[in-house]
């Protein structure tokens, strides 16, 4: 009785959202929402008690994933720990670490060979078998719970596996998956969408369409061949969708990462990214999710232009629940431009400019990834600090690829154009900050700093920060990756090195560069769990001090006082002038890279590649 009266106010609460949405969609399908509802209503009823009582937690507490608490772990779940069933003996580490929330990197079963590192989706209601079974997976999601962490699972939405049951019955007539995917009987359309399309891997799969000899058509395929792009006009896809992902909610998934939405909707004439129906998609997911499983929270995986993204978190005329949590590409890609530069500056213009997500919402800050990284440079902001965009990512390349002069990373470049020279950047953390490239005792010291540098700025930022596997212990590049036939003409397996557990083994020795490393990194969560201000959903300001190398920012939170940071991003020690950073008497020193933060003659002192969390207590 007490779900099904819980289960009518939410309904009360989001129908008009969930009905705008669908109605947008699709007009003129009448009893769409009543059948909808019917599928979400049957989910809640399934839902086993011990999500029913973390969705009562959440419900009073609905902001839980602000906390400063929520520090993220991002992984292969293969390697981690080999298995799935092998992650809940590692649980310890974690939370050594301070980890609240673990993103496991897709592990729902992927199609037989190329699979496009686990992204192409044979069955998503099952695991792939390497790494065990949907039984694993909620074990895994149980022993979370017990240590209060969230589980975080990849759903691709553009796009299946052309092996997936849905792509079979389509191909077969089956019609129950009539116009469940997009193909075309002759190159009139595709030729006429790809005058604007952009195409995402130009020089291994070059075109957004593929033909298919059986069916004697142009089948849809943004990303790879065997990708076969969903057809959203047809609101069954919609329907199936949705069951799917209140089927894995059921199994404990607390946070779906939405992989590839912005291509979800096709138009002539546009890139057929980030369309308005995309978001509309996504709010009605998102309100009928809510229903039958109110713990539940979509985050999404959304690399587009900063003013493209902040409508992912619901940003419209209106707040419009959407995703409740989005990653920072352009704070990312500004902390390696302002590393190579020892210059703050793009950082802060690219940041203050930035338009304010709702309050109801988070960013992810992250370092890096499991992808490639793109120079996501506006021309405005280069401008606007008298550089060129243009000139300004062919240097990011040079020098993130160790090709220019006096250069200490050590990346490669992915997805190399020669006609137009665009390029991006596979490494990993570590190798990009220069300790591939060191020899002596002061080079391994400056690479850890750099390293210890930028997350300390994205613990505290604004956001959800993300650790990717292997970077609390500095892992360099992993060669091997050639070794391996299936994934030797993808460069980017170099920055997702296997775990190193014997490494992990070290990180409590201050000697090694693990145990520094490990202890920075604890040293991070420690100091951020005790800080309100650092609650994300608060005030942000960028603010400017007279030395360029360093970058500043004040935040605020309702519920604490002020919050300052600063970095500074070169290698020399820099003083400056403390008066734009307020009241600093007020303020105790949180987290520092190297002592106690001292003012003499109105004048602050930042040791190179050092940085400093003030705090109001």
């Amino acid at each position: 009785m007490e779900s099904r009266v819980a289960f009518q106010a939410r309904l009360a609460y989001s129908l008009p959202d969930i009905t705008e949405a669908l109605s947008a969609v699709y007009p003129g399908h009448d009893g769409l929402v009543e059948r909808l509802v019917a599928v979400a209503r049957e989910a809640a009823a399934a839902r086993p008690r011990a999500l029913r009582d973390r969705d009562r937690q959440r419900e009073i507490d609905q902001r839980w994933y602000q906390r400063s608490e929520m520090i993220g772990y991002v992984c292969y779940a293969d390697r981690f720990a080999g298995v799935l069933d092998g992650i809940p003996g590692k649980l310890d580490y974690l939370t050594e670490l301070g980890v609240t929330y673990l993103h496991l990197m897709p592990l729902l079963q992927p199609r037989p060979g190329e699979n496009d590192g686990g992204y192409a989706v044979l069955d998503y209601r099952a695991v792939d078998p390497r790494l065990g079974t949907m039984d694993d997976l909620e074990h895994l999601a149980g022993a979370l719970r017990e240590r209060d962490m969230s589980l975080c699972v990849d759903l691709v939405l553009n796009h299946t596996a052309k092996e997936h049951p849905w792509a079979e019955g389509w191909l077969a007539g089956d019609p129950d998956f009539e116009d469940f995917y997009l193909a075309f009987p002759d190159r009139e359309m595709p030729d006429a969408y790809e005058r604007t399309i952009v195409d995402v891997f130009p020089d291994r799969a070059p075109g957004s369409f593929t033909f298919h000899p059986e069916l004697k058509q142009w089948v849809w395929t943004t990303f790879w061949s065997y990708q076969w792009d969903l057809d959203y006009r047809n609101p069954r896809v919609f329907e199936a969708m949705l069951d799917t992902i209140l089927w894995l909610a059921n199994r404990g998934v607390d946070i779906f990462r939405l992989d590839a939405v912005p291509f979800m909707w096709k138009r002539l004439g546009t890139t057929c990214m980030n369309q308005p129906e995309v978001h509309k998609i996504v709010q009605a997911l998102h309100g009928l999710t809510r229903l039958a499983a109110p713990g539940v929270i979509f985050k999404a995986e959304a690399i587009v232009a900063p003013d493209d993204l902040v409508p992912y978190l619901g940003g419209h005329d209106r707040y419009r629940p959407e995703c409740e949590l989005a990653y920072h590409n352009q704070l990312m890609v500004m902390l390696w431009s302002s590393l190579a530069t020892k210059d703050a500056r793009l950082m802060s213009q690219a940041l203050r400019r930035m338009r304010p997500i709702p309050a109801e919402t988070s960013w992810c800050t992250y370092v890096r990834g499991h992808d490639d990284i793109g120079w996501a440079v506006s021309a405005e902001d280069a401008a606007a600090v008298g550089w060129d965009w243009w000139n300004h990512r062919n240097f990011l390349n040079a020098f993130f690829s160790g090709r220019f002069p006096g250069s200490y990373a050590r990346g490669a470049l992915f997805q190399e154009n020669p006609a137009t020279g665009d390029a991006r950047i596979s490494g990993t953390a570590a190798s990009l900050c220069g300790l591939d490239a060191a020899t002596t005792p002061a080079e391994t010291d400056a690479a850890l700093r750099r390293l210890i540098l930028l997350y300390a700025v994205a613990f505290a930022v604004n956001g959800i920060p993300l650790i990717y596997m292997g970077d609390e212990l500095a892992l360099r590049n992993d060669p091997t990756f050639h070794d391996d036939p299936a994934r030797a003409d993808d460069n980017r397996w170099m920055h997702r090195p296997p775990m190193d557990w014997p490494a992990a083994a070290r990180r409590h020795d201050p000697s090694t560069v693990e145990g520094r490393v490990f202890a920075a990194m604890k040293s991070l969560s420690a100091a951020r769990k005790g800080l309100d201000a650092l609650r994300t959903g608060g005030e942000i300001e960028i603010l400017t001090v007279d030395d360029d190398a360093i970058f500043t920012w004040r935040r605020r939170h309702p519920r604490s006082g002020t919050f300052i940071g600063l970095a500074n991003f070169a290698e020399s020690d820099r003083t400056f002038d403390a008066a734009p950073i307020g009241r600093f008497g007020r303020l105790e020193t949180a987290a520092t890279s190297d002592g106690a933060f001292q003012v003499t003659n109105g004048r602050g002192r930042l040791p190179g590649l050092g940085f400093v969390w003030l705090a109001e207590r």
